[in-house]
């Protein structure tokens, strides 16, 4: 019984808290809830040379969804450019937690893990971020944006 207690007391300290994001500008449906590690209210600092976790749970709005892509832009001082995930992050069906997988069936609830690499060459700004999650008719399935600020870290400095 112990064993239980110890788990149950660590599931209730590692409970993470929703981060505040937005909804995006072209009425794509909007996800459940948004977790961006160490983020609650944005702007969310990012590190430079860190990658950056951000949970997104979503419903999806179709039956037999078998490929999902995640689309990223950034936009800042009004100039929106995408940027490009490798595939291996890109591929939501193969970052779907706790044992979801793809076929994903209408308005079953599943939650994507994006892992953001945050390169050492980016510059230290603001930056609205919008994530999309594309299906293979190219429809959003679910869609937000946060405000970063990316930082430079303590072990950064080193290496400059």
């Amino acid at each position: 019984m112990l064993p239980v207690k110890i788990a149950l007391l660590i599931f209730c300290f590692t409970i993470v808290t929703a981060t505040t994001v937005k909804q995006c500008k072209k009425g794509q449906p909007f996800p459940l809830n948004v977790t961006i590690n160490d983020c609650e209210e944005p702007p969310c600092n990012i590190v430079k040379g860190t990658t950056a976790i951000m949970d997104m749970h979503f419903v999806s709005t179709k039956d037999n969804i078998r490929k999902l892509t995640a689309k990223v832009s950034a936009t800042t001082l009004g100039l929106t450019v995408p940027y490009d995930l490798p595939e291996e992050v890109s591929d939501v069906c193969s970052n779907l937690l706790y044992g979801a997988i793809c076929p994903i069936d209408e308005t079953e609830d599943v939650v994507y893990r994006l892992n953001f690499y945050i390169d050492y060459l980016y510059p230290e700004i603001s930056v609205k971020v919008e994530v999309s999650l594309m299906d293979e008719d190219n429809e959003s399935v679910a869609c937000f944006n946060v405000d970063i600020k990316v930082k430079k870290g303590a072990s950064a400095a080193l290496i400059e």
